[in-house]
């Protein structure tokens, strides 16, 4: 209960927190389909709110890894790709303005800034087209 209360989870990450603990002959899926049961574990809202709180500042690329790291159904990813494909550039194109806020002056800065927005798993055609948008800017 009290890993649920500080956020959500889902099933597989909250079954691999609870297996240390577990004693020989005891059910961890009968106690995993209990809270399920009750309300109180639902990995539709554990991936809900991961996505809300990694959209700002990542890309679809790396969220959607993060799902699948935590055992989140490919069902439930898909369901959330068309809102994070929407607002993917904005995303990228925030993240780009907040880091560096200004065009790449050669070739080995515009390397480093797509390098960067890579690493946060935006596309290598959204960092295109930021860092044109950005060139159209100014």
């Amino acid at each position: 209960m009290r890993y649920l209360a500080r956020r959500e989870h889902s099933r597989a990450e909250l079954h691999d927190k609870l297996s240390p603990y577990a004693q020989e002959g005891e059910d961890i899926a009968a106690v995993l389909d209990e809270l399920e049961g009750r309300g109180w574990l639902s990995d539709a809202r554990a991936a809900t709110q991961l996505v809300a709180a990694k959209r700002s500042r990542f890309g679809l690329q790396r969220i959607t890894h993060e799902l699948r790291q935590k055992g989140i159904a490919e069902e439930l990813i898909s369901v959330s790709l068309p809102s994070l494909k929407e607002s993917e550039l904005e995303a990228a194109h925030a993240v780009w303005q907040k880091k560096f806020g200004t065009l790449p002056q050669d070739a080995r800065e515009k390397a480093r800034q797509m390098r960067f927005l890579q690493s946060r798993g935006f596309s290598m055609d959204v960092i295109f087209k930021v860092l044109r948008s950005a060139e159209m800017e100014s």
